[in-house]
């Protein structure tokens, strides 16, 4: 796959709303529509905190990895909110993410935040 066809999306908002009405509706269908070819999401903030007490966005998050989502959440950040293990329980890679989202930064990746 090349990167001029690879998307990010760093969700780091904390609000329900956004996440279920955006963030979320166009994550899958990015990938399930072929919108883009590579498609990862990057849990980031005050959205570990939100994905680890809500269990339908859990749920979503399990569809993107079945669809082929590489899901990623920093570290730092879930460990501020004491968050790390629930998140690397939904089959999240949870890491230090300064370096990788420099990395998709400096790409030909595009890259969204909300």
């Amino acid at each position: 796959m090349t990167e001029d066809n690879s998307l990010v999306i760093l969700w780091t908002s904390g609000d329900q709303e956004v996440a279920e009405n955006m963030v979320f509706m166009y994550t899958i269908n990015a990938k399930k529509q072929g919108w883009w070819q590579d498609v990862k999401f990057i849990v980031w903030g005050p959205s570990s905190k939100l994905l680890s007490e809500n269990q339908e966005l859990q749920k979503q998050v399990k569809d993107f990895i079945e669809a082929g989502i590489k899901v990623e959440a920093c570290k730092a950040c879930a460990d501020r909110y004491n968050v790390a293990d629930d998140l690397a329980e939904l089959g999240i890679e949870v890491k230090y993410m300064g370096e990788p989202l420099t990395d998709y930064l400096k790409s030909e990746s595009k890259v969204m935040t909300f």
